[in-house]
């Protein structure tokens, strides 16, 4: 099966698996917040992979802006997996495995974004 070119991207996976993640864990979450952080969370972390997936088919300069509007929603994430523990929808644990997977996710888009730069032409 032939694929696309964003699927071989270590980011984009990991941003995939984030999102199931995330799905699997907020289906154990209060009803009474199925409209609220719930569907905020699931929103964000969707827009994560979505981005990358978007941003690929642009150019250069477009795909950086994907990419910034995708850093954008890891960091959407933060507080509101930080809400989620603090009102005991998530413990301690899953609260820092779920950090550590933003946290990594920041990086390779940063990485990835520094990637796409077209260094300036030198003077002669």
């Amino acid at each position: 099966m032939r694929r696309f070119n964003f699927e071989n991207l270590d980011v984009y996976q990991e941003a995939v698996e984030f999102a199931v993640r995330i799905y699997l864990i907020t289906k154990n979450f209060p009803k009474a917040e199925w409209f609220g952080i719930v569907s905020q969370l699931r929103r964000a972390a969707l827009s994560i992979p979505s981005n990358i997936a978007e941003g690929s088919s642009r150019t250069k300069k477009q795909f950086a802006h994907f990419l910034n509007i995708a850093l954008g929603s890891v960091y959407e994430c933060v507080p509101l997996i930080e809400i989620s523990k603090r009102q005991g929808f998530i413990d301690q644990a899953c609260f820092d495995a779920l950090y550590a997977e933003l946290h990594r996710i920041s990086a390779k888009l940063n990485a990835l974004k520094r990637s796409l730069s077209v260094p300036a032409k030198t003077r002669q």
